[in-house]
């Protein structure tokens, strides 16, 4: 086993490795002659970051999917040793359900906190001070049965989830305004490539020969912690976000030895000039609260866009999709043992298709793989649909749905899952991105609630057809993006702004600065 262990670690670290070797190389034959190039520190910083946060917020999707019934029996057992009986059936089925929904609750909280927590203590020290979230809910999940105590799982939950929360929306954030506009959309997927991996990483430390298993679930719940450690001992030595040194500290020269760092030249003058310029144009609106992010008619079809985006990227029926596969798969043949192992199957394609997002977001664009995503994601739940209605009648249809469930993986992959939340950080500027996140995240945790408590009813009441559901959410969604999103491919976030001036009709980036309405877009690519 411990072999077993040190071989896994030895393989996923060098599969990573090698992702940014040739992501690197990729980029590099892309980009234009004065274009910053993909650095080590740069790359290194991603990977730290994407790692200890983004990482754990897949993982702790799905570590508690296969002990699910060991761990029920867990709280049998325990609260028959307090009281001397067995909770009944109802009892016990409400109590997994709140330990499940602690989950996405946290992540709400999280969500919320963003603001505050980046204006205060940075990105990068918003992530060092998340890793509470992560350490304390290891140790106590970890300890859990020999404290035989189920109430650690339910606080742990909801203690993992405010990490997920914070996660989920400050490293997108963070790589964002790290990366250099040529390099922005490729480092800004990575964040979902490592969600993706923690997925897979779970699903396969979740096979009954491995971890779950009596002995092994409290371990499998509690390894979450290691990434965190790891987060804690290394990112210390990586850049704060230049925009927020400069921006918001005020301290030119930190910002300027940040950016040396991590573009690995002297010569930062034009980006500095870049982020200047933003900072004046953000001078006269100052700090946006969340209030003031909805009532500034400047920022309308933003706050719009990442409500539809966020909102239809956890109501097209991702979760549903996951949640309904195993039985796809048992009504195709797969038997009963051999199901984990496709679900293992499902999650590396998943982990495949995004790492050809990050790939390509830089020659496609963030709009085509959006349209493309959630293109696929309807029609696969179209077919899906009449694949369940007819399963019983023709023999092949079963296939047909396993086919579906891949084809819908494959475009949430693409551009539903990765892109919204690189969005959110290019279409706001630095005053308002805090808040912007928050709104993104809130409706983010709320929708991906809200799809885990009333699935089980549809799924009861429309039965196969309750994919029609998803299928329209996805062609509406599909429908606002070809008609409002802009592509924001390679453009600095004062150009991306421009773009949103026009559409909002509004003469100037902030109303009460008058002197920017004419702001040259020429100079800031120079």
């Amino acid at each position: 086993m411990a072999f077993g262990a040190r071989r896994f670690f030895f393989l996923f670290f060098s599969f990573f490795f090698f992702f940014f070797f040739f992501l690197g190389f990729y980029l590099s034959i892309h980009e234009r002659e004065r274009e910053a190039r993909l650095t080590l520190v740069l790359s290194l910083a991603t990977l730290i970051a994407a790692f200890g946060s983004s990482f754990q917020y897949g993982y702790n999707v799905a570590a508690v999917n296969s002990p699910a019934e060991l761990m029920k029996a867990f709280y049998n057992e325990t609260y028959f040793e307090r009281n001397n009986n067995y909770i009944n059936e109802f009892s016990l089925t409400l109590l997994w359900s709140v330990s499940v929904s602690m989950f996405p609750f946290g992540g709400f909280i999280g969500s919320l906190m963003v603001g505050p927590l980046v204006n205060k203590l940075g990105r990068k020290g918003t992530l060092l001070f998340n890793n509470i979230f992560s350490i304390v809910p290891a140790i106590l999940m970890g300890c859990s049965e020999v404290a035989r105590s189920f109430e650690m799982i339910i606080l742990s939950r909801l203690l993992v989830g405010i990490c997920a929360g914070l996660s989920s929306n400050v490293v997108p954030m963070y790589l964002g305004e790290l990366a250099p506009k040529n390099l922005r959309g490729a480092l800004g997927v990575v964040p979902q490539v490592f969600i993706t991996v923690g997925i897979l990483v779970a699903q396969i430390f979740g096979l009954r020969n491995l971890l779950a298993n009596k002995e092994g679930w409290p371990i499998l719940l509690g390894l979450t912690g290691i990434p965190a450690a790891l987060q804690l001992l290394f990112l210390p030595f990586f850049p704060e976000s230049p925009r927020y040194l400069l921006i918001q500290k005020k301290d030119e020269d930190a910002a300027r030895n940040a950016l040396k760092k991590l573009r690995g030249w002297d010569n930062v003058d034009w980006e500095m000039e870049e982020i200047q310029q933003e900072d004046e144009a953000e001078k006269a609106a100052g700090f946006i609260s969340v209030l003031k992010l909805f009532s500034m008619r400047s920022l309308r079809w933003q706050v719009i866009s990442i409500i539809i985006l966020m909102g239809g990227q956890q109501l097209s029926g991702v979760n549903a999709i996951y949640y309904y596969a195993d039985q796809i798969y048992l009504s195709a043949g797969v038997n009963d043992h051999d199901v984990q192992y496709v679900t293992v199957g499902t999650g590396a394609v998943n982990v495949l298709m995004t790492i050809c997002a990050a790939f390509v977001v830089e020659l496609l664009g963030r709009r085509f793989l959006l349209l493309l995503g959630f293109s696929v994601c309807f029609t696969a739940c179209c077919v899906l649909t009449a694949a369940l209605a007819l399963q019983d009648t023709i023999s092949w249809m079963p296939y047909v749905s396993i086919a579906c469930v891949i084809c819908y993986v494959v475009g949430h992959a693409l551009g539903p899952s990765p892109i919204p939340a690189l969005l959110i950080t290019e279409i706001f500027l630095q005053s308002s991105r805090p808040s912007a996140f928050m709104v993104g995240g809130s409706v983010h945790w709320l929708s991906n609630f809200t799809v885990g408590l009333i699935f089980p009813f549809i799924q009861v009441g429309l039965g196969a057809y309750s994919f029609i559901i998803f299928a329209v959410i996805c062609l509406l969604t599909t429908i606002y993006i070809f008609l409002v999103v802009p592509e924001t491919k390679a453009k600095t976030f004062m150009e991306i702004n421009q773009i949103f001036t026009k559409m909002n009709k509004v003469s100037e980036v902030h109303p009460e600065k008058e002197e920017l309405k004419d702001f040259p877009l020429s100079s800031l690519g120079q």
